[in-house]
C-alpha cells in the first residue's frame, strides 16, 4: 500500500526539481523579453515627445536654410566648411531619429507612408556626389518636406487634399465637358475671322484657357472679337462664370469637405493611438507582475 504513496513522493520531487531547473531559464527569457519591450516603449516615447518632435522641426528648418545657403558662391567660399560640418551634424540627428522609429515600430514603420517617405529622404542623402547622380544630390531639399510629417495641421492638410483626388477628377471631368463644347462653338463662329485665337481646336482651348484665368480677356480677346460680333459679350459672360466661378467654387468646396473628414479621421486615429499606448504599458506591468510571480515560485520551489 505504501508503493504508489513512494511512487508519487518520487514523481512530486521530480516535478520540484524540474521547476527548479526550468525556472531560471523562464525567468531571464521573460526578464529578456521585458527589457526589449522596455526599450522599445522607452524609443517610442522618446521619438514622440513634444520636445523631441520641437527638437526635429527646428533642425529641419536650419537644415533648409544650410541647404539654400549652399546655392551662394560667396557664403560658401567664406563659410562652406562649416556648412558641411553642420549639415552632416544634423543628418546625422535624423538617421539616428530615424534608427529609433524603426527599433520602435518594427515592421509596421514601413506600414506608414509618411515614414517611408522619410526613409527614401534620408537615403538620398547618403547618395554619392557625382556628376551622374547630380540631380538626386539636389533632391537633397526634399528634407523640408519632412516638415509636413512633423506637423500636425500641414498633415491634415496634405491628407485631405489626397483624400480628395478622387472627387476632384469628377469636377475636373465636368471642366473638360464645359472647355470641349465652348471651344467646339466658338470655333464654328469666331474661326474665320480669328484664325490665330480660333482657328482650330487646340487654338480655342488655348485662348479659352487664358479667358478663364481672367489674364487680359476684355481687351486683349473679347472686345477685338466683339467689334466684329457684337453679341459675344453674351458667349464670354456665359463661359466666364460657368468655367471660372461655378467649376472652381466647385474645386473649392470639395477640397474644404475632405478636409473636414480628413479632420474627424485624425481625430480618431489620435484616439486609437493614445488607447495602443495605454495597452503598452498595461502590457509593461503585467509582464513585471509575471516576472514577481516567477522569482517568487522560485524561492518557494528552493526551499
Amino acid at each position: 500500500m505504501d508503493l504508489p504513496l513512494q511512487g508519487s513522493n518520487k514523481v512530486r520531487r521530480g516535478e520540484s526539481e524540474l521547476l527548479k531547473f526550468a525556472d531560471p531559464f523562464l525567468f531571464n527569457f521573460s526578464a529578456h523579453q521585458m527589457s526589449i519591450h522596455s526599450l522599445k516603449h522607452s524609443a517610442y516615447r522618446l521619438t514622440h515627445h513634444p520636445l523631441f518632435q520641437h527638437l526635429m522641426i527646428v533642425l529641419i528648418v536650419i537644415n533648409a536654410v544650410l541647404l539654400g545657403m549652399e546655392t551662394s558662391p560667396y557664403v560658401m567660399g567664406q563659410f562652406g566648411e562649416s556648412i558641411h560640418l553642420l549639415d552632416h551634424a544634423i543628418l546625422g540627428v535624423f538617421v539616428i531619429e530615424l534608427l529609433l522609429l524603426i527599433f520602435a515600430r518594427g515592421l509596421n514603420f514601413f506600414k506608414d507612408p509618411w515614414c517611408i517617405f522619410d526613409f527614401i529622404v534620408i537615403a538620398i542623402s547618403f547618395v554619392p556626389a557625382s556628376d551622374s547622380l547630380s540631380v538626386l544630390r539636389s533632391l537633397r531639399v526634399l528634407r523640408v518636406l519632412r516638415l509636413i510629417n512633423k506637423v500636425a495641421s500641414m498633415r491634415k492638410v496634405v491628407r485631405g487634399l489626397l483624400n480628395s483626388l478622387s472627387s476632384l477628377g469628377s469636377v475636373l471631368g465636368l471642366l473638360l465637358v464645359v472647355f470641349y463644347v465652348s471651344s467646339v462653338v466658338v470655333t464654328n463662329i469666331f474661326g474665320s475671322a480669328f484664325p490665330d485665337w480660333f482657328g482650330d481646336l487646340e487654338h480655342s482651348l488655348f485662348t479659352l484657357f487664358q479667358v478663364m484665368t481672367l489674364e487680359g480677356w476684355a481687351g486683349d480677346i473679347a472686345r477685338p472679337v466683339m467689334e466684329k460680333f457684337p453679341y459675344a459679350w453674351v458667349f464670354f459672360l456665359f463661359f466666364i462664370l460657368c468655367a471660372t466661378f461655378v467649376v472652381v467654387n466647385l474645386f473649392i468646396a470639395v477640397i474644404v469637405d475632405s478636409l473636414s473628414a480628413s479632420n474627424q479621421e485624425a481625430e480618431s486615429s489620435s484616439d486609437i493611438e493614445q488607447i495602443k499606448l495605454e495597452l503598452n504599458e498595461l502590457k509593461s506591468l503585467i509582464i513585471k507582475q509575471q516576472n514577481s510571480i516567477s522569482d517568487l515560485t522560485e524561492k518557494l520551489n528552493f526551499k
